[in-house]
């Protein structure tokens, strides 16, 4: 699970896409991109490696401002160098905007291509509950399935 506040000082990046229509991005150690974080996690806590706070850290200097693909990407090969294979992985995003629906396939193709595996996204809101249903932020829960190499 990964959660950003919306801030109208960054652009929106979400799934490994930017949405330049939006006024309003995510804002985070790197891009805030809440899918590729909570995949990230959704990785590293199936393989036993910890967690994104324990891998890449807020005090890493080496990540701050990295697009959540290059982390995807880095905790992809971490998984792998522990003799894990990934099977798949789902994310939900979670939040008003922005709308996903219209580049579902893209961002599915992104984010695959990113851990070499499918990738399933979907979205929902909150029915305006909590800071994601009052536009403050967004949210993403993701879950990926790993065998052994």
């Amino acid at each position: 699970m990964d959660a950003h506040r919306l801030d109208d000082s960054v652009p929106m990046r979400l799934a490994g896409l930017d949405f330049p229509d939006e006024h309003q991005g995510l804002v985070g150690h790197s891009d805030g991109d809440v899918a590729a974080h909570a995949i990230c996690d959704a990785l590293l806590t199936a393989a036993g490696l910890g967690d994104l706070g324990e891998v890449f850290g807020v005090d890493n200097v080496w990540w701050s401002g990295a697009s959540g693909i290059s982390l995807l990407s880095h905790t992809t090969e971490l998984v792998r160098q522990e003799g894990w294979r990934v099977i798949n992985a789902a994310v939900t995003i979670i939040g008003n905007r922005p709308q996903l629906a219209p580049r579902r396939a893209e961002a599915e193709g992104v984010l695959s291509a990113a851990i070499g595996a499918p990738v399933s996204v979907a979205a929902t809101t909150t029915d305006g509950l909590g800071f994601t249903g009052q536009g403050q932020g967004v949210a993403a829960i993701a879950s990926a399935l790993l065998a052994r190499a």
